[in-house]
């Protein structure tokens, strides 16, 4: 795990960490000396000499003084390795998910990047802060006690170098255990995760529908299942761990008897037997610690390994030179798409010219969606090209693209604070002529108007203190005010009260004038006022046009049209 530790540090920061380690060796050791010189000590306090024992003593007590100002800068250094460590996974962490593609987001990833960002990272700065030090006391300094013994009896203290490496090999296989463990535990904690962030943010629905059981019981299925798995995981650690406590007790016996059976045989005296007898017992609970802790290193492994896995995630390949078109009018050409091996696009062509509208349709499935974030480069093209100004988007770059393309998301996401910061999001350094002309164009004006403290209005989390149209009318003037060419309304138009219907249709039509606008659509005024109609059936064009001459025209279209009208009346009765 240090080696792959270094890796994902790097060079600048992984120098720290060499430090450390080298400190907790030099404390490690220092102690081992310390406690190594009880042999002598103790042989020469219950000798017929005990004023021979000075000598040793002295030494005994400048190892200790050594050893513990070594061990109290180690622990600190450890602290402050283990906050440096954190804050370098944070920014890692920070830059990689701002470089992946937008498509690798998506609802199930919110648990995964949490647990990353924050169970993860906090378990990878355990590792200097909490467990190196108690590791390499653990392990280092009974082997230099070991070492030190075979100046006073090679016999017991080669007896317990055979037993180190069988001591390792079970410490070894009980860690294996845990970490295997811990793999297998790891979904079922993220999907627990999601579970607690979809029925607490789901609860006003629920609640409406009197529901709340059928959350709850979700809920609680996903907790079972990790409370199972967790008890699995301790049930198969324990054999590995009692096993090593037996195999370090057994150890301790071992060297017992043959001390007692080398006095008995005069080839040992009792002050070294019972010296080493001391210097053995004293390194049991350290190792066993040791033991508890090799372990927690390989969940702290695991969380290293997922930290990894998202800073390696792959990224969209950025160009070495990009391109800047000098227009933005859009080409599909013969583009293809798919999702794990599924297509979902077939040869999808059209163009869509620097100014106007055009308006997907089509049923659920159909892929509009999926063209929509493809202009946007959320993922690149399995086949074909996706052109702004002639120029294929992955010769554009990111950087590039990011200021031609503005989405209005189906599901808007406004940050917590003002509405000024949420529309102040489409640009950071806009003035205030440009913010308030946007938000006219967009309707905010009567809702700011209406709002108690106008612009600072904190919105809540996700925006919970306002209305989806509200939210959404936030989201056209974020999108107005950064003054893209190139503007998605992603089903921006569905599922509102007429009020704010009203509203949106005419910041679509504005949008329109001057720009390229791209709209998921699903209100017939939306249609009817295309410049031009993309009719998509199972990934393909099926039809294309003006409404004028599609709804004429016996195809999906027509049945679409008519569809949508007969749903436009109904009306709902009182039933008298």
């Amino acid at each position: 795990m240090i080696r792959q530790l270094f890796a994902v540090l790097g060079p600048a920061h992984a120098a720290a960490l060499r430090r450390l380690l080298a400190l907790l060796v030099v404390a490690a050791l220092l102690q081992g000396i310390a406690f190594a010189t009880l042999v002598p000590v103790l042989r020469a306090l219950l000798g017929p000499s005990p004023e021979s024992a000075l000598l040793p003593l002295t030494g005994m007590v400048v190892a200790a003084a050594a050893a513990v100002v070594a061990q109290f800068s180690a622990q600190k250094r450890g602290f402050r390795v283990g906050s440096d460590i954190a804050r370098r996974l944070h920014h890692r962490l920070g830059d990689a998910i701002a470089r992946l593609p937008l498509g690798w987001f998506n609802p199930a990833r919110v648990g995964e990047l949490t647990r990353t960002s924050n169970q993860h990272v906090m378990g990878v700065m355990t590792v200097p802060a909490h467990l190196l030090r108690p590791l390499c006391n653990g392990v280092l300094s009974p082997m230099a006690a070991i070492a030190a013994m075979y100046l006073f009896d090679w016999r017991l203290a080669l007896v317990m170098t055979l037993f180190a490496p069988i001591l390792a090999l079970v410490a070894k296989w009980a860690s294996d255990v845990v970490q295997r463990a811990d793999a297998a535990r790891g979904g079922a904690m993220v999907d627990s995760a999601n579970r607690v962030l979809e029925f607490t943010r789901n609860q006003p629905v629920l609640r409406a529908f009197g529901q709340e059981g059928r959350g709850t019981r979700m809920l609680d299925e996903a907790l079972r299942t990790q409370r199972d798995i967790d008890r699995s995981m301790i049930w198969r650690s324990l054999p590995g761990l009692t096993g090593f406590g037996f195999m370090v007790r057994a150890s301790f016996a071992v060297v017992l008897v043959l001390g007692v059976t080398f006095v008995m045989g005069s080839t040992l005296d009792v002050p070294t037997m019972l010296a080493v007898a001391v210097l053995v017992a004293r390194f049991i609970e350290p190792m066993m610690v040791a033991a508890d802790l090799s372990a927690a290193l390989r969940l702290s492994s695991n969380a290293l390994n997922e930290v990894d896995r998202v800073i390696r995630e792959p990224t969209l390949p950025e160009p070495a030179t990009p391109r800047l078109p000098a227009c933005t009018d859009v080409e599909f050409d013969g583009v293809g798409f798919g999702y794990d091996g599924s297509p979902v696009l077939t040869d999808v062509s059209f163009r869509m010219p620097a100014r106007g509208l055009t308006a997907l349709v089509g049923p659920s499935g159909s892929g509009k969606t999926t063209v929509a974030r493809l202009l946007a480069r959320f993922w690149d093209v399995d086949a074909g090209a996706v052109r702004i100004g002639g120029i294929p988007v992955t010769d554009i770059g990111t950087e590039a693209l990011t200021p031609l393309v503005s989405t209005v998301f189906q599901d808007v996401y406004l940050f917590e604070g003002t509405v000024r910061d949420n529309v102040l999001i489409g640009r950071l350094d806009a003035g205030e002529d440009e913010l308030r002309a946007a938000a006219t164009l967009a309707g905010l004006d009567e809702l700011i108007a209406e709002l108690p403290e106008g612009w600072e209005t904190t919105v809540g989390e996700g925006g919970a203190r306002l209305s989806g149209g509200q939210r959404q009318r936030i989201s056209i003037a974020r999108a107005l005010l950064k003054n893209s060419p190139i503007v998605i309304l992603d089903e921006a138009t569905a599922s509102l009260d007429p009020e704010n219907d009203a509203i949106i249709q005419a910041a679509v039509s504005k949008l329109a004038q001057d720009r390229a606008l791209l709209v998921i659509a699903h209100r017939l005024n939306t249609v009817t006022r295309a410049d031009q109609i993309l009719m998509l059936d199972e990934g393909r064009i099926v039809q294309q046009g003006r409404h004028e001459e599609l709804v004429e025209v016996p195809g999906p279209y027509q049945e679409f049209w008519r569809s949508r009208s007969r749903a436009r009346g109904w009306r709902l009765t009182s039933g008298r």
